[in-house]
Parts: C-alpha cells; structure tokens; sequence
C-alpha cells in the first residue's frame, strides 16, 4: 500500500529534487506539491497525504505557521525538510513543539541539489519511521 506525500518548498528546484527522491521509493506516491504554507494547507484539505516534507522559509506563509494551522484539522504526518531547520536549532525545536514528527536540516543551504545523496537516506528513513514502516 503507498503513501501519499505533499511537498512544500518555495523553491521549484527543490520540490522537484524531493519528488524524484521520493517517488524512486516504490512506497511513496507524490500527490501533490506547494509553493508556499498557505498553498500547503490548500492542498492538504484537498489531497488528505498521509505526509508532508515541509520547508520552513517561505514567501507567504511559512511552514511554521503552516504547521500550527495543519495539526488543527490533517491527519498528516510531518517532516520538516529545512536549511535552518538542523538539530537543535530555535526553528527545530518549534516545530518539533508543534507537532513535527522528525527534522531534516538540507545539507547545502536553502537550494540543496545534493540533498538526495548527502540526506536522502535520512528523509526516505524518517518517512518510513514517521508511517510506521519497517
């Protein structure tokens, strides 16, 4: 059974670079990508993923604020996917506070294109952790 993922990021760069690491995992299904929080929340209501890889700088509304919004009506997982999003920082605490199931800091700043082979394997791992798949 697949598992439909929603990607946000500002960057249509980056969102193509999640969907190709993504959708290489026959257990995932890319539904539908953002732009920005707001678009997010847009297409969360309407596509019900089972995950979302959220970014966290972005025009609009931000993934913070995307975040507190979606935990109040989706089902959905979350993994933020984020330049400034590593470990241990501010942002990462708030939105593992806010709900995030995991954290994954992008290795090369906000336009990451090594990202599938510096932290691919951390995001397709966390994925399957977060869906409980083994």
């Amino acid at each position: 059974m697949t598992k439909s993922v929603l990607i946000v990021d500002d960057s249509t760069m980056m969102r193509a670079v999640l969907a190709d690491l993504v959708s290489a995992d026959e257990t995932f299904d890319v539904v539908g990508q953002a732009a920005n929080g707001a678009e997010a929340i847009e297409q969360a209501r309407e596509l019900d993923p089972d995950l979302i890889l959220l970014d966290i700088e972005m025009p609009v509304m931000d993934g913070i604020e995307a975040l507190k919004r979606l935990s109040l009506f989706s089902r959905a997982k979350v993994i933020v996917v984020s330049s400034i999003a590593q470990i241990a920082s501010p942002q990462a605490v708030e939105a593992r506070r806010l709900g995030a199931a995991d954290v994954v800091g992008k290795p090369s700043g906000a336009l990451s294109l090594d990202l599938d082979s510096k932290r691919g394997h951390d995001i397709l791992k966390a994925a399957r952790r977060t869906l409980g798949i083994t």
